[in-house]
């Protein structure tokens, strides 16, 4: 006699249907926070609608896109349990290179993927996703959740998202509006954001041999609670300022550090000057370099050292700049200055930008 089998299934092969319309219930409530009245609809439709009427107001519309995810910082927030806030460094990473040409954030979407759907666990992470939408003025208009058992671990995970805003064609920030004579002013960062985590594991768990749960004196909390602390959104801070004060251009620092990332935004007969003397990096940047014996200029190609986001601005607006940036609550102050290439004693100006100087103490 022929012994009777059980059939194949979606659920035997490891995707929980169930749970994951579970998660969409815990998450609704967070996403309508982040509803701007351009918005149609709600969860559960095929595509997220935003009302493109709203854009009528604008002569020349631009719509700026960006997509970006954040590392294996998740491993980090996977290892403490911790889901609610890596969804502040998503949207930072997406909306933040969108606010860089002067476009107003619009809307959102994310997309999660899971080993196993824990249905707590991405509606916390939905959560912080939705937190930071607020925080950035954004809609999140849709997302994915998607389970992929056997690909990734139970409790593995990855997130990534894609953003779009609005600028106007004659308000376009970028090189071409740079001169001689400007300003660079930083603006301070919440730490190591989302960017070199890949060194800064190696260097502090693999070399050190330090844990999440260890507390540092010089950080004045755990490790973990260090390398967990959300990106800073600056989405807000930057079209305020671009409201009250002559902007030129932004450059948000993330992958490659502060020197790379604002030579993107400088015109090739300009030369960007940053002096290390005008701040002192957090403890955490001391940490990584003193642990793995790194070297400054590899430390600050792959970490932004402190500085989150630069504005280039005239000598004129200085002063209306740092005073609206501290009226946020946002540390800036300047940092350097743009320079005529040619007016350079410097024998290699292949280069946008240079660090000069030691950081202060």
């Amino acid at each position: 006699m022929t012994e009777k089998t059980t059939g194949a299934s979606y659920a035997a092969a490891g995707v929980d249907i169930e749970a994951g319309d579970r998660a969409v219930e815990l998450m609704k409530e967070w996403v309508k926070k982040t509803q701007r009245p351009e918005v149609l609809g709600g969860l559960g439709g095929f595509a997220g609608l935003f009302d493109a009427s709203a854009l009528k107001r604008y002569e020349r519309p631009l719509l700026a896109s960006a997509t970006d995810g954040v590392g294996t910082k998740v491993d980090i927030a996977r290892q403490l349990g911790v889901y609610d806030t890596i969804g502040h460094d998503l949207v930072a990473m997406v909306m933040d290179d969108i606010v860089v040409c002067g476009a107003e954030p619009l809307f959102m979407t994310d997309y999660i993927c899971v080993g196993k759907v824990h249905p707590e666990r991405v509606a916390a992470i939905v959560k912080g996703i939705a937190e930071g939408c607020v925080l950035a003025g954004c809609a999140l208009v849709g997302g994915e959740t998607a389970e992929h058992p056997g690909l990734l671990g139970p409790d593995d995970f990855d997130v990534a998202g894609a953003g779009t805003g609005v600028v106007e064609y004659d308000r376009l920030l970028g090189a071409d509006r740079i001169r001689t004579g400007d300003a660079v002013i930083a603006m301070a960062s919440s730490g190591l954001h989302s960017n070199g985590y890949s060194l800064v594991r190696h260097v502090l768990f693999d070399r050190a041999g330090m844990s999440l749960d260890q507390h540092v004196d010089e950080l004045g909390r755990t490790l973990g609670e260090e390398l967990l602390e959300p990106t800073k959104i600056y989405s807000l801070d930057c079209l305020a300022l671009t409201r009250t004060a002559e902007v030129h251009a932004y450059s948000h620092i993330t992958g490659g550090g502060l020197a790379a990332n604002l030579a993107r935004v400088i015109p090739d007969h300009l030369h960007a000057t940053v002096d290390r003397s005008t701040w002192a990096p957090g403890a955490i940047f001391d940490l990584v370099g003193k642990a793995g014996s790194v070297e400054q200029l590899e430390l600050e190609k792959t970490l932004n050292m402190g500085v989150g986001m630069m504005a280039v601005v005239p000598q004129e607006s200085v002063d209306v700049a740092l005073t609206t940036l501290a009226d946020r609550g946002v540390e800036a102050w300047v940092a350097g200055a743009i320079e005529d290439r040619r007016s350079l004693d410097r024998g290699d100006h292949t280069e946008g930008a240079t660090m000069t100087g030691s950081y202060a103490v």
